[in-house]
């Protein structure tokens, strides 16, 4: 297979390759959950690993990997090739950024990348992007009023030169974290994982004899660019909008989109939304476009794997100094608040179009971000992340208590409350949260954490969906409201606030919206929903009609 420039792969062929990459990619994630430090990779999963060709352009992700990061890594490398011409690269380079313009829109995401060299040539890139325990600043959360107050700023930089660590840098990050061995050591996860993985991708280049990697590219991304072109055909053409108001901060915010469908592309422009704020909710268009790019593979191909051809028929654009174009000094550390709403924004206004297609609205995820000192007397800055009901989609039920769109897990008790010093009080699910309808939104669950370090402990909430529900569709109703509260008391679910020991924050979470008329969902399961406590006698009666029958009923 060496005289790759002229190669052409069967289906077979192409498939056995196309699966030995993202094998690779899967090997990649497994070194650096192995190896890293903070449950936030190594239980949470806040991480995403792609391979890319020598031109930049992605081939291949982790299985598992965040979506959004998936559409922001190859304007990463862009610019990383910017800084560093390919041709000024050496064997053993590592670059690295956590920019928000750059990366993936805030600053404690960490974009690692590592160029891989056949003998001299090089032959193309792994990158890995992990979420950071802290980055110095007020910490993560929406509680910064400009970019200075999030933390320390890396501009795209050698970590790594011919495989040998910059001390300085390494020096300039513990000196302004908080956790300075714990943010240090997925750092260098980082580093270890891209090691693995270029060390992969040559033996994978030597196995089958592939001098070139680029032919086989192409023909990865011209599959998928062909599918995807499919299936926008089989969407109505004409041009659609959506417009819905989130809350902000101290009033609602708009967000607009118009998607223009034409044969097979589509371009989505976010015009009418609302300007930026001065608060860490702002999102740079990176962060926009990766999830616009995302909401449309949903509908379209969403069992194929992640790679450049997918997204090559879908333009986005939105306005400089919206709020999902935000531009410097706005501060965007919470910025997953209002960008997690561009999916079921794009799915609101296709409803009409692919209505067996979209999927309601979720509860969406829910962070809280600690800052302590364990009762063992080491620091501590992490996150729980907590989900809400996933949306129903046409004949499907919104999953209980997951994430979406976003895709990170849970934290497992036991090992939250022994890296904390926190107590889980209680964890349960919220019944009659999922959105009424033909198929039902997904439940979310309440959570209760107290404070027992014995020390103030800060902590940082970046919760939507308090003001507005998740929404259903095509006749479905939405889901429940999220509430925050201290001590039993609401509180702001963008602010920071100081628990004493002793103190409670509980995180209540919004349930998914529902997919089709409430009046259609079959009494089979309905009862079912009873059985399993996700659904109330009264919820039934309510929003669906059903009256549970007594014993004495026969």
């Amino acid at each position: 297979m060496n005289d790759t420039a002229m190669h052409e792969f069967d289906a077979v062929e192409l498939g056995i390759l196309w699966d030995r990459l993202v094998s690779i990619s899967d090997e990649i994630v497994s070194t650096l959950v192995r190896t890293s430090f903070s449950t936030i990779v190594s239980e949470s999963y806040d991480l995403t690993v792609v391979v890319l060709d020598r031109e930049g352009r992605l081939v291949a992700q982790g299985s598992y990997s965040v979506p959004v990061f998936i559409g922001t890594a190859p304007r990463t490398l862009k610019f990383m090739l910017e800084k560093f011409p390919p041709e000024s690269l050496r064997p053993g380079d590592v670059i690295c950024t956590n920019d928000p313009w750059m990366g993936t829109g805030h600053l404690f995401d960490i974009n690692v990348m590592r160029p891989v060299f056949r003998g001299d040539e090089l032959v193309g890139y792994t990158m890995s992007i992990t979420h950071l325990p802290d980055i110095g600043g007020m910490g993560f959360g929406a509680a910064a009023s400009e970019i200075y107050h999030e933390g320390l700023r890396l501009p795209i930089c050698k970590l790594v030169r011919e495989g040998t660590v910059d001390d300085f840098v390494i020096d300039l990050v513990r000196a302004n974290v908080r956790v300075p061995d714990a943010t240090i050591g997925d750092l260098m996860a980082n580093v270890t994982c891209n090691e693995v993985g270029g060390r992969q991708l040559l033996e994978f280049m030597a196995e089958y004899d592939i001098d070139d990697l680029s032919p086989l590219s192409r023909a990865i991304r011209a599959q998928s660019e062909r599918a995807m072109r499919d299936k926008i055909r089989e969407i109505q053409n004409g041009i659609y909008e959506n417009r819905i108001l989130i809350e902000a901060i101290d009033e609602p915010i708009p967000l607009a989109c118009r998607i223009d469908v034409q044969d097979e592309e589509i371009s989505i422009d976010f015009d009418g939304t609302g300007d930026c704020v001065r608060r860490g909710i702002n999102v740079p268009f990176c962060y926009t476009n990766a999830m616009s790019l995302y909401s449309i593979k949903c509908i379209t191909i969403p069992n194929l794997p992640n790679n450049e051809g997918a997204t090559r028929p879908v333009r986005v654009t939105a306005p400089e100094g919206c709020l999902l174009n935000a531009q410097p000094p706005f501060p965007t550390g919470g910025r997953h608040a209002i960008g997690h709403f561009v999916p079921g924004l794009i799915f609101g206004a296709l409803a009409e179009a692919a209505p067996d297609k979209v999927q309601a609205d979720n509860g969406m995820m829910d962070l809280l971000t600690i800052q302590s000192t364990h009762p063992d007397g080491r620091p501590v800055s992490t996150i729980s992340f907590v989900a809400g009901g996933f949306g129903a989609l046409e004949g499907q039920d919104g999953r209980d208590c997951l994430p979406g769109p976003s895709n990170m897990a849970a934290v497992p008790v036991e090992v939250w409350e022994s890296i904390t010093g926190m107590t889980v009080v209680r964890k349960k699910l919220r019944p009659d949260s999922g959105g009424p309808g033909a198929a039902r939104g997904g439940v979310g669950q309440e959570m209760t954490f107290r404070n027992d370090t014995g020390k103030p402990m800060t902590v940082f909430s970046m919760g939507n969906r308090t003001d507005f529900a998740p929404p259903g569709y095509v006749g479905g109703k939405p889901g429940a409201l999220r509430e925050h509260k201290v001590n039993g008391m609401t509180v702001h679910p963008k602010g920071s606030q100081v628990l004493q020991p002793g103190d409670e924050i509980t995180l209540i979470q919004a349930g998914g919206g529902g997919i089709g008329d409430p009046a259609d969902r079959p009494a089979g399961l309905i009862e079912r929903d009873l059985e399993l406590g996700l659904v109330t006698p009264e919820g039934a009666a309510r929003d669906y009609g059903y009256t549970v029958r007594s014993a004495s009923d026969g």
